[in-house]
């Protein structure tokens, strides 16, 4: 369909149109310059899809690990892709890579403690940044990325592929188009078992291991050690990205405070003894309760309900739920429920109402995302970062959306620490949220 017409079937032209124009050439030579700092797994899945594209030029490849990088290179040997420059040797090897390639844009991977600096190098450099996921440690980690991407007008983007996730995007645009009323509550988070990841034998990812740091890899090596230091939400980007466009998140509203509150902790420790009776890492006193739940209020006067829950014997689930004045959708009860649409006290399967407003975008790009790696939604995330770069423009999330949905890691933990105190929640655009609008998947002109 043309443009014109593809606005129209969403209806939604009175919200304004998206802000990555489909008419400006692409930059350079056509092809974006891509360069990724880290290549463990998560690297790797964004790899294969610069692999499968025309568009993109994989130029440099950064990493401290021989085994990241050896199976990297099986990903071009296959793809018979010529290799790309290699930086390791040490943690600064990405600031050499950075100085001597000609780049476009960075894609982030490493563990969190790395990010900001080397996502604020990234800027300085002139790059477009692509970071999974969260942005820094500390709310001034946060600032400080801010500032570099303001300072240097490069954009930051954090990957949060879960936005882009097909039932999400159906439930916004039945939400843009009236069915909910007015929205009041929402909720989302990270609810997944993750004790495989956390810990493993060293010799698989997935594995029934017990161990984490230097004796483990992948995420095992480090993403462990923030359990059994710090308590609270560590990861709420996968609930809160999602759900910044519902309620117009630094587009005319924002996060005005949060509160969080963290259970005991058993999951972790029963897991490793059960697995392997009296060993050591069962005897720990990991700080990270089982269940972190942190309420967000908003300006505009919604509220929202994160939950982090990775320590235990459970389904995967998002946990999102979207209530308004007249429906609400709940993805755990696979329902929703229109009133004077639905009966009376009663679910329709949510599966009818998303397959009815499958939102335009997704039904047009749909060959191109399958088999991209969770159920499509990381071609658009990953797609829409390279478009923003080609196009100079302005990426989907940008630098305040992106510090705004990670900075809950760093407030949630300070909010237990003082006894569940309510915390203010900082205005990272500085009054711009009053004027910008929403533009969140509005048209495919950045697709």
């Amino acid at each position: 369909m043309d443009r014109r017409n593809f606005i129209k079937s969403t209806a939604l032209t009175t919200a304004g149109l998206g802000i990555l124009s489909s008419t400006d050439l692409f930059a350079k030579d056509g092809k974006v310059r891509l360069a990724f700092i880290g290549v463990g797994l998560r690297g790797r899945n964004h790899v294969a899809i610069a692999l499968n594209r025309d568009d993109v030029e994989v130029v440099a490849i950064c990493d401290t690990q021989e085994e990241s990088l050896s199976q990297c290179r099986k990903q071009f040997d296959k793809k018979g892709i010529k290799l790309p420059k290699e930086y390791t040797g040490g943690i600064d090897a990405y600031k050499k890579m950075l100085s001597k390639e000609k780049l476009d844009a960075v894609i982030i991977a490493t563990p969190w403690e790395f990010h900001k600096d080397q996502a604020i190098d990234s800027m300085k450099a002139g790059l477009y940044v692509g970071c999974e996921v969260i942005a820094g440690l500390t709310v001034q980690d946060h600032w400080d990325v801010v500032k570099a991407s303001e300072q240097t007008g490069k954009p930051y983007m954090t990957l949060e592929n879960v936005a882009y996730r097909r039932d999400v995007l159906a439930v916004l645009n039945m939400h843009r188009q009236g069915l909910f009323g007015e929205l009041l509550h929402l909720e989302g988070g990270y609810q997944h078992d993750l004790r495989e990841v956390l810990f493993n034998d060293g010799k698989s990812y997935y594995g029934k291991g017990v161990e984490f740091g230097p004796k483990a890899i992948s995420e095992a090596q480090w993403r462990t050690k923030y359990n059994v230091e710090q308590d609270g939400d560590l990861y709420p980007t996968h609930g809160l990205g999602p759900i910044l466009p519902f309620v117009n998140i630094n587009a005319g509203n924002r996060f005005t405070h949060l509160t969080s509150y963290s259970s005991k902790a058993r999951g972790l420790a029963a897991y490793v003894e059960k697995q392997s009776p009296g060993h050591p890492n069962a005897k720990l006193n990991y700080k990270n309760g089982d269940i972190t739940q942190t309420m967000i209020q908003c300006q505009n006067g919604e509220t929202i309900m994160l939950t982090h829950d990775t320590h235990l014997p459970r389904p995967y689930s998002i946990g999102f739920r979207v209530q308004g004045t007249e429906g609400i959708w709940m993805d755990v009860a696979q329902g929703i429920h229109i009133e004077g649409k639905s009966k009376p006290h009663t679910w329709d399967p949510a599966k009818e109402w998303v397959d009815k407003y499958d939102h335009p975008i997704w039904k047009k790009y749909e060959t191109l995302a399958t088999g991209s790696g969770h159920g499509g939604m990381d071609w658009f995330v990953f797609n829409s970062f390279i478009q923003a770069t080609k196009q100079g423009k302005q990426t989907p999330f940008d630098v305040y959306d992106s510090v705004t949905m990670s900075a809950v890691f760093p407030l949630s933990t300070e909010s237990i620490k003082q006894g569940n105190k309510t915390v203010e929640f900082p205005d990272f655009t500085s009054g711009k949220w009053k004027t910008k609008k929403n533009t969140f998947m509005l048209d495919d002109s950045g697709l």
